[in-house]
């Protein structure tokens, strides 16, 4: 399995079609939400999306869950769960579900981490980055007894890598 995960792109509807491009050969792609653009958009077409604090039409859902190649993945924006607080509410959705792994943005913060064989993952915005200069988004892929993260600014140049075994 290989994913595609962006968020906070916040009305800019061609960064979301510039990264697509780029990562041709990924099974699914998820947008976390502020994408501010209608849930019908060309432009979100084919990848799961959920609504962020700034979206305001109602019919993104809250919360996806979805399994692809046997992981089990969550994914939410954060504001409902205070992830610029803690992950805690997040993590007891995620057991909740009984997620693999479990996708957020909201903070604008890129992060990854495994915990109790779960995986965390926001993949910082395409926006508005906070905490780094780079506008960023994730590529995961589940390898032999783990993940394999790879975080990319917009223009696919690497911002940062890193293997996660369980």
């Amino acid at each position: 399995m290989k994913i595609l995960v962006m968020s906070d792109t916040h009305s800019d509807a061609a960064v979301i079609t510039r990264v697509m491009e780029q990562n041709p050969s990924v099974d699914a792609i998820f947008h976390c939400g502020d994408s501010e653009l209608p849930f019908t958009a060309p432009e979100l077409q084919g990848i799961y999306k959920v609504r962020g604090n700034c979206d305001h039409d109602v019919n993104f859902p809250t919360e996806v869950v979805e399994e692809i190649d046997g992981k089990r993945i969550f994914m939410t924006h954060g504001h409902l769960f205070n992830v610029k607080s803690s992950l805690t509410s997040l993590s007891y959705r995620a057991r909740e579900v009984q997620a693999d792994v479990a996708l957020f943005g909201h903070s604008h913060v890129l992060g990854v981490e495994l915990v109790d064989e779960i995986l965390y993952v926001n993949p910082g915005s395409l926006l508005l980055p906070r905490g780094r200069k780079e506008k960023s988004y994730a590529i995961i892929e589940n390898i032999e007894n783990g993940w394999h993260i790879i975080f990319y600014s917009e223009e696919k140049n690497k911002i940062a890598e890193k293997t996660l075994l369980y």
